[in-house]
């Protein structure tokens, strides 16, 4: 199996999952990924796919406006990477299957020069249209039958880097097909806890449940953080790879906005999306630059957080009810699910947060915890990579 994916840390680990699961079933599996995404994947055969996001995202920040700036000389050329080294390396591993991420347009390509079914990897529901509900990253209100519409933006993506598709087709050995072949399985690691699946996907399409691993038993959290969460209640707070607009206002509106609501605060930095100054920074305060997500959020009361599918499923899974602030993409879509399904207050969007709506939210969500308790309660049934495995074995009987 040849594995690739594009993007942070949230993109790679779900494959590293899936490749040690394939790996434990006696697949030989390859796994192509950015560099320095922070995700340990040891005993995996990782190659690099030649783009470091960590640094785009360190470098430009996060949002719409930065990519438009910044898109002929660092979108563009990482998005040129992404296309043909996949290529380069499929050509010479001659996989039996290749499961790709979106971003990776040349995977119908490795498919067709192979003679292989290609698998698309939906990270979140933006790519198989449905009548249920709008594409991830488009709108979050529902358009009722116009909400297959909104898919028709992740097909045009091709269109903008055909140069690029070509000189993967090159790499390959074939000419550039007038049209890309379709999937022949699409997977997504999400729960049905979470988002039940549309009545109207094609069978092809399998919600899968996450790609995660248990953390070791040998695992433990660091003292400063286990001493912190041991001496009571707190909120975790996190932004992730969010660099966007001012992380140290942003620090001080969630401080203020946890001490209003008379609560503990552990923050965790990650890329920038979060700072705190010195001064705000006390016994009630803890500021970490990461933290293990499955070892934290079952102690926490409430979980604040920009909405990426992986943190929304970690919260969930620990029982604790997240406040979202969403900044781009998917993050709102996840955004209106929880508030939708009475999962959690309304997301507050990053550009709106204050320390009053944000001490509003967290004194509302004790309201939220026996729903998100009901969902905690389902999701240890997702198969997630099991069935993933299942669903690509399928392909060669």
């Amino acid at each position: 199996m040849l594995l690739v994916t594009a993007g942070s840390r949230g993109d790679v680990e779900p494959f590293v999952a899936l490749a040690r699961a394939a790996q434990r079933a006696g697949h030989t599996v390859r796994v192509v990924a950015p560099d320095n995404s922070g995700v340990a994947a040891d005993g995996v055969d990782v190659v690099s796919l030649g783009v470091d996001y960590s640094h785009l995202i360190q470098a430009q920040g996060v949002s719409n406006r930065a990519a438009t700036a910044n898109y002929r000389r660092a979108v563009k050329p990482a998005m040129r990477k992404v296309i043909v080294e996949p290529a380069r390396i499929a050509r010479d591993f001659r996989p039996d299957v290749v499961v790709a991420h979106p971003k990776v347009l040349s995977a119908p390509l490795i498919g067709e020069a192979l003679g292989i079914p290609h698998v698309l990897v939906e990270m979140v529901p933006a790519v198989t249209p449905t009548r249920a509900f709008a594409a991830a990253g488009t709108v979050t209100a529902d358009l009722g039958p116009l909400n297959r519409l909104t898919y028709r933006a992740a097909s045009g993506a091709a269109a903008l880097f055909r140069r690029d598709l070509q000189e993967a087709a090159g790499v390959l050995g074939i000419r550039m097909p007038r049209h890309a072949t379709s999937p022949a399985a699409t997977l997504l690691p999400i729960s049905p806890a979470l988002l039940p699946r549309p009545v109207d996907w094609p069978t092809s399409i399998h919600l899968t449940g996450p790609w995660r691993e248990a953390a070791p038993a040998s695992v433990h959290l660091p003292a400063e953080i286990a001493d912190f969460a041991e001496a009571g209640p707190f909120v975790y707070a996190g932004f992730g790879s969010m660099a966007a607009g001012d992380p140290r206002e942003r620090g001080r509106i969630v401080v203020e906005a946890a001490r209003r609501a008379g609560h503990r605060l552990l923050v965790a930095t990650g890329l920038g999306g979060l700072a705190v100054s010195d001064d705000l920074q006390g016994d009630d305060v803890l500021v970490v630059g990461s933290v293990a997500h499955d070892l934290v959020l079952p102690r926490a009361v409430a979980a604040v957080h920009h909405g990426g599918i992986g943190t929304v499923q970690a919260a969930l899974r620990a029982g604790t009810v997240s406040i979202v602030v969403p900044f781009i993409a998917d993050q709102p879509f996840w955004g209106a699910v929880l508030r939708r399904r009475a999962l959690g207050p309304a997301a507050i969007p990053a550009r709106r947060l204050t320390a009053d709506r944000l001490a509003d939210a967290l004194a509302a969500a004790p309201r939220y915890a026996a729903a998100v308790a009901e969902v905690a309660a389902r999701m240890p049934h997702d198969r997630g990579t099991d069935a993933a495995l299942e669903a690509i074995a399928k392909l060669r009987d």
